[in-house]
């Protein structure tokens, strides 16, 4: 009878896990397009990199502070759905960029799409968390929920590059063509989260979650440094916006071959997501803690750096190289790192969680973005990168810190 039980409820977290990663893709088939190709699109209106990385900084830095409000919301009314279907919804944005070169309404655009992701998220990992630590593991579902999340992300991009390879107008024209095919992704993934909204409230998927109980718990100290951990990996992380700007401006590749590179960075984070989602399930039951996967992410600070000294080269093939890292961090970002929260926090302070670690998360692609747009307008390449050096090696620092407070704590 119990494994039964156990059986069902496996199968029940799995269903849970798919439906929301399917909502993922399509969601990433519409933003994750775009973020391929906004940069080039607005070097060619005339927009300068300093402008570029302040946008885009201030866009990533709202899509994640907000989370904070979002997740403080969900902690306290349980409106998982709410906040999916409005976060969801801002996704319009995107296809309408392709009905405007005007510099400001486009500025409006891209921070409507970063607030819908901010609106989303804390609720989603909040509920995929609880579903999956007992059942199949949180870096089992975070990784699978990634490599869904990436599928998107490669397709999207792709519709660019056939925009660019089949249409014979103006280079601004075929961008603007390729926003605008973004709306049949867009109505696919609204109908997508209309029916799977349906499919939890008839399985009583949700419910099963709210009746769970959990330990009333304060955040432990370990988070805290973990936070900042992450905030140091990711102040010195070099944004896409920055590296697609440098080969549009330097001509190193094409306009299609830019999107296609970042197609191949999404696969990369896709394989990496699932493979390093099992690795974190599994150093947790070899230990025997649930923070026993958190010496995953030691690595992350070291080849982080090297992402300025091949992704801003001449080179193709260090291009190429680069590009492949930049993957590989990201599914280590959106696995691991998201992964760990489950296992360092309570489940009635996991949204608020969420909420803190994606704000902070925020801020750093806010000041990373900025500062290394104004250093790359400025031409200081060595400067972006020695700046890049010296935050991993403090991120280093916090990750040895976390794990003696780790060892302590756990």
């Amino acid at each position: 009878m119990n494994r039964k039980i156990v059986n069902h409820s496996s199968k029940t977290a799995i269903r849970v896990i798919i439906i929301f990663g399917i909502i993922s893709l399509l969601g990433d088939m519409v933003y994750e397009s775009a973020r391929s190709a906004n940069s080039q699109y607005f070097e060619l209106i005339g927009i300068n990199a300093a402008q570029v990385g302040l946008v885009f900084g201030i866009g990533e830095f709202l899509g994640y502070f907000l989370r904070l409000i979002a997740g403080i919301l969900s902690d306290k009314t349980g409106k998982h759905w709410l906040f999916i279907f409005i976060g969801y919804g801002m996704l319009i944005a995107v296809p309408l960029m392709g009905l405007t070169t005007n510099w400001n309404f486009l500025v409006v655009l891209i921070l409507v799409e970063r607030i819908g992701k901010s609106l989303r998220n804390p609720a989603k990992d909040t509920i995929l968390s609880a579903v999956a630590e007992n059942q199949v593991g949180t870096g089992f579902a975070f990784g699978l929920q990634e490599a869904l999340d990436q599928l998107g992300a490669f397709a999207g991009p792709l519709i660019f590059t056939l925009a660019f390879y089949l249409s014979k107008n103006s280079e601004i024209a075929e961008y603007q063509l390729g926003y605008k095919v973004l709306m049949i992704p867009f109505v696919a993934l609204m109908l997508f989260v209309t029916f799977a909204y349906l499919q939890t409230e008839r399985e009583k998927l949700i419910p099963v979650i709210k009746q769970r109980q959990f330990q009333s718990e304060s955040l432990r100290p370990t988070f805290w440094i973990y936070t900042a951990f992450t905030f140091f990996c990711t102040l010195g992380f070099l944004n896409f916006s920055i590296i697609g700007y440098h080969l549009k401006a330097n001509r190193l590749l094409s306009d299609g071959n830019i999107t296609l590179l970042y197609s191949v960075a999404m696969i990369v984070d896709a394989i990496t997501a699932i493979i390093i989602g099992r690795a974190y399930d599994q150093m947790k039951r070899r230990i025997g803690t649930k923070t026993g996967g958190l010496a995953v992410l030691g690595a992350i600070p070291a080849i982080t750096l090297l992402i300025p000294f091949l992704a801003l080269g001449k080179s193709t093939t260090m291009i190429i190289l680069g590009m492949i890292i930049f993957g590989i961090i990201i599914g280590v970002h959106e696995t691991i790192m998201r992964s760990a929260i489950a296992d360092i926090t309570p489940f009635n302070k996991r949204g608020t969680s969420y909420g803190i670690f994606n704000a902070c998360y925020g801020l750093a692609l806010l000041g990373g973005s900025a500062f290394t747009g104004y250093l790359y307008n400025l031409n200081q390449l060595g400067a972006i990168k020695i700046f890049t050096c010296a935050v991993e090696l403090i991120a280093l620092f916090l990750y040895m810190k976390m794990n003696q407070m780790v060892k302590n704590d756990y």
